[in-house]
């Protein structure tokens, strides 16, 4: 490794303490180690390794090397130890690394919201995973000076940090953003490569589009004009010349085309844009200098520009040369291009590359792209690709003749005829992204309309495959995005009419989404369900109070229905009274809005009423007194049991309470196995199921399936139910057949229908209990306050502060504690909406819970250690509602 340049912080990892290097000079540090990679910030850089390891030299002022054993020599980012890292970038003062996963790790400064990790934060010195990159597989990261953006492998662009120039790209008077945000006005362009200057950001796409946004006071946009832009625009002149990289500086940016020639613009001031002049550029505009040799690589610095030329093996550089950035020897800056010093002539390869790639690429590279770089020019009449090629090319390699390269081929990528690979599975979801958004703009209805279906069948197909081969996890197929991009309550309603046999009430050919569920994800999904409910309330009401008007019209009024599901119960008797007020009710009167309403009290059910009735009543029901379930000590879950002292029509109620929960949107504390929720979906129990009710049980059961002697002979035992699927059938089916068909005719009398085939049972858990996709900032965001508290009140500080300190389970038992659920609802923290109030006692008491409003009242404690040990009491004194 050569370096050469400002060495002041340590930066060059050198290890010397010299100010300035003016020639280059090698670093022996990772000399037989394999460097894959070098990124620079304005005073640190970072240095990735073919093993993916990542090392760190450099200012640590903010925290940008990742670790705390000085500067001066590269150290090993050691946080990073668990992970195989792809890619580096750096910024002013921070740093971003993707792992061959494609998850995102930030740290250093992050006062601008540069980190992407939620929150403004001056220095953060461990890297931190960007959870909100997670649903993505990101292919590439870029920094700016205090901004970075990312693309995923499916395409899409994701931004971050700064944004007072427009370089986020979200539009005109969007402010900084703390955390990634899509960049919606991209979408459905498959895109190449990103790059990102001081304040100003560029994308190219695979058919050579450059698309720049943001600052633009010097022409570094290459728009002919000094505006800024806060949304991206495409760079016209650069159009027809080929543009296969992009390289920004601070306030200048270089392309290189596929020929080898090198475009530069923006300022100028220092010659970094090696035109012999020190003049800002507008416009695009050819290095001459460098006109007759072909340039391979470029890469821009703050104020200067390198350019390397294969033929001769030589570096080129211009610009600045302060600091010596330029390695030329010399002092002063250069205004055209003048080779690096002591650099011998390179040789560039891929000796890893296999020849059985270089072959297969090399046929379809030759037989398929138009050989007059028409891919370079596509529009949608364009497709850049010779497709009457691309058909006798895969006729000709599935001839018996080429049989034996398929098999390498496919051995290779681990594919086979029914293989799903995740890389199929994004291209296909980011076609249907492109026609949901980008396909109104350029297609006609008609053919909208057909190709949105033809990319949906296709992806139907691949999860039949899936549901045989199990290659991925289900929620591979969601669209993350996909309640932006549709509205799902009208899909739904579409989608409800075409069930109903009804398409004269809607155009003959839509397409419904809800019709492909597997692209749904579990909040899409949820807001079909309550759409569902919102519709059969709707109905159950339009019912009720079109029978009253006729009653009233004939003079019969006590024939009167009532609109609502109405419950009166009294609290000492509240089993028997559910029993008696559910029963006397038919399948319609269940599906109107409930109202509880408790003997001798005056509140009014604006939901937390309902919420306690659930709570009381299921605490109730679990009670080991009746026997109805069996609790599994070392899962800490419930079954039904086989031995139980109540009637069948017990269980009929539970099952209809679940189905109201659901219904009435309320999540409730019920420690059912997940292999309940696969009954309810007609999903057939297998001996995983077994393992999570009964861990011990099913690894004994495991055991023994594998054991290849003789089971009674060798271990003294024999079966009256045959080991096997046999044995999860009567765990599951057989020995409660009862109880569990009265629970699901209960259930299903409230739920049941066409909605639930959208469900996967662990989604459908998911409605019952909630989720535990835990964001306690995200809980404190949406908190409110009364009395004399506010975000800003020294007690509510140190509650924040406290809570946060305390571990994951201290934590949920909080919220159990405060909601009745250890879980959070199936949206997440941002529809949990708790409520902090003062009360005027004083600091010997604790915190009380009014769990039905998810209030907490608490005194005006003075000190953080005693509200933490009154918040610690109250927390642990607290049983909850459920058996468990």
């Amino acid at each position: 490794m050569l370096c050469w340049g400002s060495s002041a912080s340590g930066q060059l990892g050198i290890g010397a303490s010299e100010a300035s290097v003016f020639e280059p000079r090698s670093c022996c540090m990772f000399d037989g180690r394999g460097l894959k990679e070098v990124a620079c910030g304005s005073h640190h850089s970072l240095f990735l390794l073919h093993d993916g390891s990542v090392y760190a030299s450099g200012s640590n002022s903010c925290g940008q090397l990742g670790h705390d054993k000085g500067g001066w020599r590269p150290e090993l980012v050691g946080a990073l130890d668990a992970q195989k890292i792809a890619g580096v970038s750096c910024g002013q003062a921070h740093s971003l690394v993707v792992n061959e996963q494609g998850q995102v790790f930030a740290w250093g400064a992050g006062e601008g919201g540069q980190l992407g990790l939620g929150a403004a934060e001056e220095a953060v010195r461990v890297p931190r995973l960007i959870k909100k990159l997670c649903e993505h597989r990101i292919s590439q990261v870029m920094c700016g000076k205090q901004h970075c953006i990312a693309l995923s492998k499916d395409g899409q662009l994701f931004v971050w940090g700064e944004n007072s120039s427009g370089q986020l790209g979200l539009g005109k008077g969007e402010p900084s953003t703390l955390s990634p945000q899509p960049l919606r006005s991209l979408c459905g362009i498959p895109l190449a490569q990103i790059s990102a200057g001081g304040d100003h950001s560029f994308a190219l796409s695979l058919s050579g589009a450059v698309f720049g946004w943001g600052k633009n006071s010097a022409g570094q946009l290459g728009l002919n004009d000094e505006q800024d832009r806060a949304v991206p625009c495409h760079i016209k002149f650069l159009r027809s010349q080929k543009v296969v990289y992009i390289s920004c500086g601070e306030e200048h940016t270089a392309a290189l085309t596929k020929e080898g020639g090198l475009f530069t613009f923006g300022n100028g001031s220092r010659g970094q844009l090696g035109h012999d002049s020190t003049r800002n550029e507008p416009l695009p505009r050819r290095v001459m200098e460098l006109m007759g040799t072909e340039v391979s690589q470029i890469a821009c610095g703050r104020h200067h520009t390198l350019a390397f030329v294969p033929s001769t093996g030589l570096v080129y550089a211009f610009g600045c040369n302060t600091q010596g950035q330029l390695g030329t020897g010399l002092r002063g800056n250069a205004k055209s291009p003048l080779p690096v010093r002591n650099i011998q002539p390179l040789c560039i390869g891929n000796t890893h590359t296999s020849i059985l790639f270089q072959t297969i690429w090399r046929l379809i590279s030759t037989c398929c792209f138009h050989s007059d770089d028409g891919h370079f020019k596509t529009n949608p009449k364009v497709p850049g690709i010779d497709f009457n090629a691309v058909r006798l090319l895969f006729e000709t390699l599935m001839k018996p003749a080429f049989a034996r390269l398929l098999e390498q081929v496919c051995a290779a990528f681990n594919l086979s005829k029914n293989t799903v690979k995740t890389e199929n599975l994004e291209m296909y979801k980011s076609i249907v992204v492109f026609l949901l958004t980008g396909g109104k703009a350029l297609l006609m209805p008609v053919f909208l309309e057909s190709y949105t279906s033809a990319a949906l069948r296709l992806l139907e197909k691949l999860h039949k495959v899936n549901l045989k081969v199990h290659r991925v996890e289900y929620n591979h197929f969601y669209i993350p995005d996909i309640s932006r991009l549709v509205d799902i309550q009208e899909d739904y309603l579409k989608w409800f009419l075409h069930s109903c046999d009804n398409p004269n009430l809607i155009s003959q050919g839509s397409v419904t989404l809800c019709a492909y569920p597997f692209i749904l994800n579990a909040q899409a999904k949820t807001t079909v369900l309550q759409t569902d409910a919102e519709l059969q309330m709707q109905m159950a009401v339009s019912g009720a109070n079109l029978h009253n008007v006729f009653m009233l019209l004939t003079m019969e009024p006590l024939l009167a229905r009532n609109p609502f599901l109405v419950l009166h119960v009294r609290r000492n008797l509240l089993v028997s009274d559910a029993l008696r007020e559910l029963t006397v009710y038919n399948d319609v009167d269940l599906k109107k809005p409930l109202k509880v309403i408790f003997d001798g009290e005056e509140a009014v059910d604006a939901g937390g009423v309902t919420k306690e009735f659930f709570l009381l009543l299921l605490k109730e029901l679990m009670d080991p007194i009746y026997g109805m379930f069996t609790q599994y000590s070392e899962s800490n879950l419930l079954w039904f049991s086989d031995k139980c002292f109540v009637e069948h029509n017990w269980f009929h109620l539970i099952g209809i309470i679940c189905g109201l929960a659901i219904y009435n949107s309320t999540v409730v504390d019920l420690h059912f196995p997940l292999v309940l929720y696969k009954k309810l979906l007609n999903v057939s129990p297998t001996l995983d199921d077994l393992k999570e009710l009964s861990p011990t049980e099913g690894r004994s059961l495991q055991q023994l399936l594998e054991y290849e002697g003789d089971v009674e002979e060798t271990f003294c035992l024999n079966f009256a139910v045959s080991l096997g699927t046999e044995s999860i059938q009567y765990v599951f089916s057989d020995s409660v057949q009862e109880q569990y068909s009265a629970f699901s005719s209960g259930f299903l009398k409230v739920c049941g229908g066409e909605i639930l085939s959208l469900f996967q049972p662990s989604e459908l858990m998911a409605m019952v209990v909630g989720n535990n996709n835990y964001n306690w900032e995200e809980m404190e965001k949406n908190a409110s306050y009364k009395g004399e508290f506010s975000a800003s009140h020294p007690t509510v500080k140190m509650f924040w502060e406290v809570f946060h300190e305390f571990p994951l389970e201290k934590k949920k038992q909080f919220l159990l504690f405060l909601t009745g659920s250890d879980r959070i609802p199936i949206h997440g923290m941002a529809s949990l909406r708790i409520v902090i109030q003062s009360t005027a006692a004083e600091e010997h008491y604790l915190p009380v819970a009014h769990t039905c409003y998810n209030m907490l009242d608490m005194p005006c404690y003075q000190t953080k250690e005693t509200l933490r040990h009154r918040l610690t009491q109250a927390v642990e004194q607290y049983e909850g509602f459920s058996l468990v």
